[in-house]
């Protein structure tokens, strides 16, 4: 009850703080902007190159104040923080919620065979357009950005897996759209923050995680996990920076417009930083002596098989929400397919702001 009282006062003070953004001084709008990430974190970079694109379009008439560090909102609660006023502007992370955005979770497993972070993003768009539930899990705040990733590899302690008769009986920290296909390949998935895997790697309570190259220099997991094993593991994007209904609305109409033209120099900055990201790991993980292991051509065909089954798995128990999950996932799969074919897929046009 007393965490509970702390967690409820803080908040209380927050939402006060809240309560005046933005504000107007001399025709210039003050827009809080808060992040869980230090600010020379990839994630941050990006986050910095927006800022400076919208305060130079806006002719100053916009400025972004950052709060790094989760200094004002958290990693599983950010979509309701954000909504109540905490701050104007933030990066947000709703696949990390601990209620509510069944749909937006739960798409993020329908991406198989999607193979960048560009594609991932181009997906996403065209399934918010689509389908009306995913504006309607996030009410009360309005996408900015939306944010692909690199494609995940599994981490292994000292085990190499060359193909998934290796992977049965490795316990692996991994993402809860990825948990399903590995149980059902036999391994024992572990729900952790990614702040506890290191000291559980080093310790010997996990095996390895499933986690992109980038974690090898990010994380300093090259220190605790000696085989980068090559299995491709699916992931699709998310909205991942967004602003409070309330603050959208107290700007004026042309500085919205600013906001919105803004959003592609977003996402091309998060796609940057994101793949340098991954450059910079396995630069990091050679260095260190880090062993690359080949995965097998035919298992990673029978590990894409059981994703796409476990995914449409997913899609079918989300109809217990009211969402015709199956053709969300039929749609993604579709426009993933007609990537592969040289023949992109047509997309309804974006929502007017």
């Amino acid at each position: 009850m007393r965490q509970f009282g702390g967690w409820l006062g803080a908040l209380c003070l927050m939402l006060a703080l809240g309560a005046c953004a933005p504000r107007t001084d001399s025709g210039v709008y003050v827009l809080r902007y808060a992040s869980n990430y230090p600010p020379g974190h990839p994630f941050s970079r990006a986050d910095i190159t927006w800022m400076q694109a919208v305060e130079k379009a806006s002719n100053g008439r916009i400025h972004i104040q950052p709060f790094w560090g989760g200094s004002l909102i958290s990693n599983d609660n950010s979509v309701i923080e954000l909504r109540h006023g905490v701050a104007d502007v933030a990066l947000i992370t709703p696949i990390y919620m601990r209620s509510g955005m069944q749909a937006v979770k739960t798409q993020t497993g329908f991406y198989s065979g999607a193979r960048t972070v560009e594609e991932q993003v181009r997906v996403y768009r065209c399934l918010e357009q689509e389908f009306p539930v995913f504006d309607q899990e996030l009410w009360g705040v309005k996408v900015l950005a939306v944010q692909g990733g690199n494609l995940p590899n599994v981490l292994t302690r000292n085990r190499p897996v060359h193909d998934l008769a290796d992977l049965r009986g490795l316990r692996l920290r991994a993402p809860d759209e990825t948990a399903p296909v590995l149980r059902q390949l036999g391994v024992d998935p572990v729900t952790m923050p990614m702040g506890d895997v290191y000291s559980a790697m080093s310790k010997g309570v996990i095996d390895g995680v499933v986690a992109p190259a980038d974690a090898l220099k990010s994380m300093h997991f090259t220190e605790v996990g000696h085989y980068m094993n090559l299995l491709v593991v699916d992931r699709g994007a998310y909205p991942a920076r967004a602003i409070s209904d309330q603050a959208w609305k107290r700007l004026p109409p042309d500085l919205q417009q600013v906001l919105v033209a803004q959003t592609p120099v977003w996402e091309a900055a998060l796609a940057k930083e994101v793949t340098g990201a991954e450059q910079a790991g396995i630069e990091t993980g050679q260095v260190h002596k880090t062993v690359f292991v080949p995965f097998g051509a035919a298992d990673q065909a029978t590990y894409d098989a059981t994703a796409k089954t476990v995914s449409m798995q997913g899609a079918q128990a989300l109809r217990r929400y009211g969402v015709d999950g199956p053709a969300i996932f039929n749609r993604a799969q579709a426009i993933i397919a007609a990537d592969a074919a040289g023949k992109p897929a047509g997309c309804p046009a974006a929502k007017p702001a």
